[in-house]
């Protein structure tokens, strides 16, 4: 599934966000791409505050990772981990974040420079891609979702019922 949003204020960009966090669920990896400046870390704050998380909300360009705290629609503690890959320069630095525990974890996990993973980003997942439109102050946002395939039951694939 593919959509196309505009926005044209910062504020409409965190509304934008604040929706789409309305879907997200335990697990789910939000892969964030744009050039420098589109709104990447508004969008990330704009999820942070659907789940309430109190922490101030920045781009961890320096230190890679910061995680949040906050709940979900049952009131149980959700941990959002927010990844900024922009000053990634290799595999290995990928690799000793530990991504696999963000990606594969319970809580969320929301990847700005997400294109720095390549084949490591995981088959679940939404890409956001933000980019300019006709003026500074605007952005186009197209968000998708990738599921990964089902896989038939052994005993379905026994019986041909592909």
């Amino acid at each position: 599934m593919r959509e196309e949003h505009g926005t044209s204020s910062e504020q409409e960009t965190l509304a934008l966000a604040r929706t789409f966090a309305g879907r997200l669920q335990r697990g789910d990896v939000v892969a964030l791409q744009g050039e420098l400046g589109t709104g990447k870390t508004v969008f990330v704050k704009g999820i942070c505050e659907t789940f309430g998380a109190r922490q101030h909300v920045s781009s961890p360009s320096f230190i890679i990772l910061n995680r949040y705290e906050g709940m979900d629609e049952s009131n149980r503690e959700l941990l959002i981990y927010h990844l900024d890959l922009y000053r990634v320069t290799s595999r290995d630095e990928i690799f000793d974040l530990g991504y696999e525990e963000f990606f594969y974890g319970d809580g969320i996990t929301l990847v700005e420079w997400a294109e720095q993973l390549g084949d490591l980003l995981p088959p679940k997942r939404y890409d956001v891609h933000l980019s300019y439109a006709e003026s500074d102050s605007h952005r186009r946002i197209t968000i998708e979702s990738f599921r990964a395939p089902v896989v038939p039951a052994i005993s379905e694939q026994r019986m041909g019922t592909q």
